[in-house]
């Protein structure tokens, strides 16, 4: 039976808080990583208790639980990143010395890249949270996902939308996955309606890229593969915690090959990192 001929009273949606959305007042890195976002979701997807997992593919990591398979992706938003200041604007309009939050370790090095002079702070919490320290005068500017945004219809939020030759996104932004166990053949079947062909090759370039470099919350990665006819485009770049030092790296394949694409890029930029590059300690 397809996807489609569900009615939505078959569904029933259960909503998981997991760690990484209840301690908001310290960062991920300190708190245990990417798998604050999905342990406990798929701890109850193994025991029987939900069907499905719907994920945000930005906090995926690379490795799956054993018995578990993600392999429907549903069509990609938006994938740049959203300035958002009370008062518009870009980046370049901040005064020397202004306050930025970001819980972002990505956003933090490329911004401390583009602007060393800026002072970035700690910046957690739902997009309400997040405006709300804006106006209290917190920090003068924060980031967001613009598909976040989008899907919330939060139109009135005052953003500007980072060109991705400005701001390259995280691995995955802007994409939903669905998880399922790897035995359930039936759901398998139900999911393969919904699935974004387009979306999952993007993906298998994008997560291959990330797990050669053993990408984590802890690592400042980011990349984007982009599809034109039969060809994808790859660019992966990473950055020292401080934003001191860049390293880019940018290929083409055909599309059936950007996995294969994105662990060569990766390891491209492996062997050009001199040693401690990674290390966010060296940040601060």
């Amino acid at each position: 039976m397809a996807s489609m001929d569900l009615p939505e009273a078959a569904f029933e949606i259960v909503v998981i808080k997991t760690t990484g959305d209840r301690v908001l007042d310290r960062p991920l890195k300190e708190i245990g990583g990417k798998g604050l976002f999905t342990r406990e979701i798929e701890e109850q997807l193994l025991d029987g208790s939900i069907d499905i997992a719907v994920h945000s593919m930005k906090d995926m990591p690379t490795e799956q639980p054993e018995g578990l398979l993600l392999d429907t992706y549903l069509p990609r938003e938006d994938v740049r990143d959203a300035f958002v200041s009370l008062d518009g604007g870009r980046i370049a309009d901040l005064a020397e010395g202004a306050v930025v939050g970001t819980s972002s370790l990505r956003r933090r090095a490329q911004l401390a890249h583009r602007r060393p002079d800026l002072t970035l702070v700690e910046f957690r919490g739902n997009v309400q949270t997040r405006m709300g320290k804006l106006r209290d005068g917190v920090a003068a500017a924060t980031f967001l996902a613009m598909a976040g945004l989008n899907r919330l219809g939060m139109d009135e939020v005052p953003r500007t939308a980072m060109d991705t030759d400005e701001m390259l996104p995280a691995v995955a932004q802007g994409a939903i996955g669905i998880e399922r166990r790897a035995g359930d053949g039936a759901m398998g079947d139900i999911l393969s309606a919904i699935h974004d062909r387009d979306t999952g090759l993007r993906l298998a370039a994008e997560r291959a890229f990330l797990k050669t470099l053993d990408g984590s919350c802890e690592t400042p990665i980011a990349g984007l593969a982009e599809l034109e006819g039969g060809t994808l485009r790859l660019r992966g770049e990473i950055l020292r915690p401080d934003g001191s030092d860049i390293l880019v790296e940018a290929g083409e394949a055909p599309l059936e090959d950007g996995a294969a694409l994105g662990a060569a890029l990766g390891r491209a930029l492996l062997e050009r990192a001199p040693d401690g590059f990674f290390d966010w300690r060296a940040a601060g």
